[in-house]
């Protein structure tokens, strides 16, 4: 989530990772966990890319009405980039702006849509936006308990945010008062950075700040149960696109049960295919 240029250290790691997906044939087969509270691998396919915006610092992605929504940060060192949300032209990757927030004072980060409303959260503001999602008009704002606001998503009933620690916060979407908080882990502990949200199919998504990763949450207990290794598509990324960043963007369109994936200045998303 900071938003600095990636070091020359994380490539050499992420270089030195276990090769074990693949961008057009299912990744790695399932492999027996070092011991039993490992969460699973999750295998994946990746099966579709189509352009993205190079000038987009992904902050969040969802699918609403069959149309893939994106929002923005806008980091000072890059002029180039708007805290803006808006829907990706599928043929160019260009936003289609909705929204937008100054970016002298607010950096743009995750989005959510529930019940005819678009919520937006800031990063160190304590502020988030809503709008009306048929004309995209503000009609309001509110603040969360967090000190910083990083990705969101819904489970139909509740907003959910994460805020770069291990936490997850569950908001009312009427009070936006914490209706509770869920702590992630896995086998080694407390799991850090979480940063964008997706929940597909009971589980919530997460991709990890600063990380090829991209794990399975169960809601309920805040366990890991899965983790899927995205290091070989970012390695190509990274060699088309030297600019590109982090890892950043999870959206599910349930109607058609696809998953869409992508990261901050990347040149393209990518559809994908979790195969357990």
């Amino acid at each position: 989530m900071s938003k600095i240029l990636l070091p020359l250290l994380l490539i050499l790691a992420f270089t030195s990772c276990k090769d074990s997906n693949s961008t057009t044939e299912p990744s790695g087969s399932i492999d027996e966990p070092a011991n039993n509270n490992a969460p699973a691998a999750i295998s994946f396919t990746v099966l579709k890319e189509t352009p993205h915006d190079a000038d987009s610092y992904t902050e969040g992605l969802m699918v609403h009405d069959g149309k893939l929504y994106e929002s923005s940060g806008a980091p000072e060192e890059d002029p180039n980039t708007r805290s803006i949300f808006g829907i990706v032209d599928p043929l160019t990757g260009k936003i289609s702006v909705k929204g937008e927030l100054d970016r002298k004072i607010y950096f743009g980060e995750g989005i959510a849509y529930l019940k005819g409303k678009i919520y937006q959260l800031t990063w160190t503001n304590k502020t988030g936006f809503i709008y009306d999602a048929k004309t995209f008009k503000r009609i309001g704002q509110f603040s969360f308990p967090s000190k910083e606001g990083w990705g969101m998503t819904t489970d139909g009933v509740n907003l959910i945010m994460s805020d770069g620690t291990s936490n997850l916060t569950y908001l009312d979407p009427n009070t936006f008062s914490t209706v509770k908080e869920v702590s992630v882990s896995d086998n080694n502990g407390a799991v850090g950075n979480i940063n964008e949200l997706e929940y597909i199919k009971g589980s919530i998504f997460a991709n990890i700040y600063q990380s090829a990763d991209i794990i399975r949450i169960d809601p309920a207990s805040g366990k890991v149960t899965g983790k899927a290794d995205f290091s070989k598509l970012y390695l190509e990324v990274k060699t088309k696109y030297p600019n590109a960043e982090y890892m950043n963007g999870i959206a599910y369109d349930s109607a058609k049960n696809k998953v869409y994936i992508t990261g901050k200045l990347w040149p393209s998303i990518y559809e994908v295919r979790f195969n357990n």
